[in-house]
This record gives structure tokens, C-alpha cells and sequence, in this order.
């Protein structure tokens, strides 16, 4: 719900960002606390007086998760834990556990695919602990899709977990959106729709390197394109695209063509699809979103006037 203060236009917007910090990990990870009785199917802490499960047992989960994501947080004590923040009173210095924070993603991913709808959980006062039951279905997953979510949300995070179960990134202002995908599945050149349907893919998500290798998929999918025409030569073929596309009006084949150039020489100059000495290098993964939308803009744009 929105808070006075937000209805009112009192609060300060919550800086979006990509980063995860101690204190969001804590509040993720706590989120995927919550559901641990719905995954005890998988590691079961059987009851003492007999075969109910009662639980999860940790030590199960954290020997597997050690091979399913090993870079996943795990503390001195062998608990899966959030990283913390201590701090050195003689040297007034903050110290910070290092972690990765997309192991963490993975750990949302994998707690979101391993749920199961329990058909009972009855309390056993003798023990103290309620005695579980699981059924196999995963109904309960819409329910920690939309936790998970909701602290993304709330924490300025920005990413999302999907109904597929993949936690995807967010980009605030792409080009990509589900009108795009709309358009490439009907991309009827099988290569083609390929090439872009990886690229986006990689785009989404949530790793650095994989934006790198969205960008290397999307230009050989322009590239791909210019061949579109396969009775034609690749000039022959790229000029139909871009006189389709223009209408014929001499101003805009003169943009088309020029916009065409333009990424054909970023591909070319920058270490995009050519890895030589003297290609230059692209470190700010900002530049590399850039890239991505514009050579996508305009695959879409003259995918909507293939024949």
C-alpha cells in the first residue's frame, strides 16, 4: 500500500539501481527464509518419532547448494546467511563480507523452482515443531514471486522475477518490451529469430557479461538481416530493407542508410564482434545498453516491412 507520506508526495523517490547491498540482500534472503517449510520436501528433517518431515534440514540444503551455486554466501559457521557490515572502532573503517550478488539470484531462482504446496502442517506439542506435509504441485510459487517482488519494488531494485521462475533485469528506458517479442516471433527466417530471441534473453538478465554478449548476438542479427533477401546479394538484400522501410522518399533511404552505416561501423571499431588489438574497448555497461537498444530499434523498426 501507499503510506501517507507517498500518497502525499512527501517521500523521497527510492534511488533505483542494480546493486545489491548488505541490507537488501538481508531483506531478499529473509524473504526466501520465509518459504523454507514449502523446499523441505527436497531436504527433510524427519520428525524423531517416526518419517514426518518437521522441517528443512539446513545442512542438506547448504552440502547441495555448495555444488548448485557455489558462490552463493555461505559464513564461517556454514549457514546460509547475509553478507555484514562490521566496523573497526581503532581505525574507523567499515568492513564488508564480500559476496556475489547475483549468486543471490540464484538463490531466488532456486528456492522459487524447488516450492511445493504443503497438504498439511500440523503442530506436535511434544516436539515443539509442526509436522509437514507436501503435495506436487507449486501454486505456492505465485505467492514468493510476489515477496520477492514486492522487496525488488520497495528497495528500488531493478529487477524482477518472472512466471517463467528466471529473475530478469529491468532496464528503465529499452527499447525492449513485449511488443517487441511479438514482433520477432513472427520473424518468419528461422536464424534470424533466433539470433534475436538469445539476444534479448541475455539482455534480461541479470549478469554483466551476459550484456556483453546481448550486444555480440544483436549485431549479428543486423548483419543476418542485411541478408534477409536471399536471392540477393547482401547489398542488393540490405538496400531493399532500408527502401522498404523509407517508403522510397529519398530523405528518409538517406537516414536508413546512414543509420546502417553508422552501426556497421560501431560493430567494426569497437570490440563488439571483432576482438583486435586496435578495437576499442567498452567498460561502462551503460555503453553497452546504448548499443544494444539502438541496433535493436531499428531491427524492429525494419522487421515490421520484411516480406
Amino acid at each position: 500500500m501507499d503510506y501517507y507520506t507517498q500518497r502525499h508526495g512527501m517521500r523521497r523517490p527510492v534511488n533505483k539501481t542494480h546493486e545489491i547491498s548488505v541490507d537488501k540482500y538481508a531483506l531478499l534472503l529473509r524473504c526466501c527464509e520465509k518459504y523454507y517449510d514449502y523446499v523441505a520436501w527436497k531436504y527433510p528433517e524427519p520428525c524423531p518419532d517416526g518419517s514426518e518431515c518437521c522441517g528443512l534440514d539446513h545442512q542438506k540444503l547448504v552440502e547441495d547448494i555448495r555444488y548448485e551455486i557455489p558462490t552463493l554466501y555461505i559464513d564461517e559457521y556454514g549457514a546460509i546467511t547475509a553478507p555484514r557490515q562490521t566496523k573497526n572502532v581503532f581505525e574507523n573503517k567499515i568492513k564488508t563480507d564480500s559476496f556475489d550478488q547475483y549468486a543471490l539470484l540464484d538463490y531466488i531462482e532456486f528456492i522459487g523452482e524447488n516450492v511445493r504446496d504443503l497438504s498439511r502442517k500440523v503442530w506436535h506439542s511434544y516436539y515443539g515443531h509442526h509436522d509437514l506435509g507436501h503435495r506436487s504441485t507449486n501454486s505456492v510459487f505465485d505467492t514468493f514471486r510476489s515477496d520477492i517482488n514486492g522487496v525488488f519494488c520497495k528497495t528500488g531494485l531493478l529487477y524482477e522475477l518472472k512466471e517463467t521462475g528466471f529473475v530478469e533485469r529491468i532496464e528503465e528506458y529499452s527499447v525492449l518490451d513485449e511488443n517487441t517479442d511479438s514482433v520477432v516471433e513472427q520473424v518468419s527466417e528461422p536464424g534470424l529469430r533466433e539470433l534475436l530471441k538469445t539476444a534479448m534473453a541475455l539482455h534480461r538478465s541479470p549478469r554483466p557479461e551476459d550484456r556483453k554478449d546481448a550486444v555480440e548476438k544483436i549485431w549479428d542479427a543486423l548483419e543476418r538481416m542485411k541478408t534477409y533477401y536471399s536471392g540477393m546479394d547482401k547489398k542488393d538484400s540490405a538496400a531493399k530493407i532500408v527502401n522498404d522501410v523509407s517508403g522510397g522518399v529519398p530523405e528518409f533511404v538517406a537516414l536508413f542508410n546512414a543509420e546502417f552505416k553508422a552501426l556497421t561501423d560501431i560493430g567494426n571499431n569497437f570490440r563488439i564482434r571483432h576482438h583486435e588489438t586496435n578495437r576499442t574497448d567498452i567498460t561502462d555497461l551503460n555503453h553497452y545498453d546504448y548499443f544494444f537498444n539502438r541496433c535493436l530499434s531499428l531491427i524492429v523498426l525494419a522487421l515490421q516491412y520484411l516480406e
